[in-house]
């Protein structure tokens, strides 16, 4: 399939083989979506062209902090799918390609390869003139650089598999290789290319997630046969991980494919970045993986670890990021870490009862509601209403 191919697919996901989503969870994806697109509307900075970095409540109080260049591009991409005149709303009369005309502007000066390769992504799926200068600036940030987190070069992989540049095809394929080189047997991808550090055997979620999508969008566009295998591979191990109520786990041990931590739950891995993953991989030819994106979203529902609730807040319009433990600085990721590193097998005991995951992380991010957009693109949705209404 050519590289214009896989850009419309990445933009309004291809037809699935499977029957979709039933009714009841279409009816709960459209509540989120409807939540995301009214949030990031009070997310928008129009004077800035960026998204804020958070909202944040705090004694009560819901209050915006910072601005990202990342969560930026991010939330361009979700909106990319959605109708005009509700993107000019969002955006407050300015288009995703007035916003991303901002993150081209000043791409040259920036350091950061993901943030690079974000950028990057949206410009070539909205075939942007000035997307060259985002190209440039990534060869020059050196992708196969084993410094790398895992992270920025599944981004590169996915931004490169979009483009219909053929001078970028190599730097595609070789980016791809490192990726691939890193898909172990048992599916689970470390945190950095070269696994440097005392954590350097720990993968967290996104560490998986972004590189099932980057290898499926990878396999549309070359019909790379290993591609494909390596993203569905990871899928199955994330699935076959998965807790029982629904629970997407937070650390993985790269070496085993073993749970090392399961919390923070975040809702962000329930309702948008796992199902995309799942999506894409399916879409690119892999397996059908709708019961375990079923059982995310109705974790996030029903949280038995908050006693039946949600972290989705109806009243402040906004879904909060994460059940938590209530410990100090992240001591019992920490302290899996440590264990795991003596022995592959070795985990610290008791952790659920004496840090009990019961606490919520009042925090909201716009990337967060960019990925429900992506994920659940409004061409997704209506395949799915179709396919509903065909089976009544």
């Amino acid at each position: 399939m050519s590289t214009a191919a896989v850009s419309a697919q990445a933009a309004s996901g291809a037809a699935p083989a499977s029957n979709g989503l039933s009714a009841d969870t279409l009816a709960y994806v459209e509540q989120l979506r409807a939540i995301a697109l009214r949030a990031l509307v009070r997310m928008y900075l129009p004077d800035e062209r960026r998204f804020i970095w958070c909202l944040r409540k705090k004694d009560g109080r819901i209050a915006p902090e910072g601005n990202s260049r990342r969560y930026t591009a991010i939330t361009l991409l979700g909106l990319i799918g959605e109708d005009p005149k509700v993107v000019q709303e969002t955006l407050q009369g300015a288009t995703v390609h007035d916003v991303c005309a901002g993150l081209l502007s000043d791409v040259g000066t920036v350091t950061n390869l993901g943030d690079v390769a974000l950028t990057l992504w949206v410009a070539n799926l909205i075939d942007h003139p000035d997307r060259r200068a985002a190209a440039d600036k990534l060869a020059l940030l050196e992708p196969l650089n084993p410094a790398h987190y895992v992270v920025e070069l599944a981004w590169c992989v996915s931004a490169l598999s979009l483009s219909t540049d053929e001078r970028l095809f190599g730097l595609r394929d070789s980016s791809a290789a490192q990726l691939l080189a890193l898909a172990a047997d048992h599916g689970i991808f470390p945190h950095t290319v070269d696994r440097r550090g005392a954590r350097g055997h720990v993968g967290c979620f996104a560490d998986q997630v972004y590189p099932i999508q980057a290898l499926s969008y990878f396999s549309v566009a070359t019909g790379h046969a290993d591609a494909l295998a390596a993203a569905d591979r990871g899928a199955r191990a994330i699935c076959d991980a998965m807790g029982s109520a629904g629970q997407w786990w937070w650390h993985y041990d790269a070496r085993t494919g073993r749970v090392l931590e399961g919390y923070p739950v975040y809702s962000v891995h329930q309702d948008s970045m796992a199902p995309m993953a799942l999506l894409d991989v399916h879409e690119a030819g892999g397996g059908d993986y709708t019961e375990p994106l079923t059982r995310g979203l109705d974790w996030l529902a029903r949280s038995p670890e908050l006693n039946g609730a949600t972290l989705v807040d109806t009243e402040a319009d906004l879904i909060w990021r994460k059940v938590c433990r209530r410990e100090p600085r992240k001591l019992t990721r920490k302290l899996q870490a440590v264990a795991s590193r003596l022995h592959a097998r070795l985990r610290v005991p008791l952790t659920n009862t004496i840090f009990p995951p019961k606490a919520i992380d009042y925090e909201c991010r716009p990337y967060h509601l960019g990925w429900i957009l992506y994920a659940f693109s409004t061409a997704r949705m209506e395949r799915w209403r179709q396919a509903v209404r065909n089976r009544t």
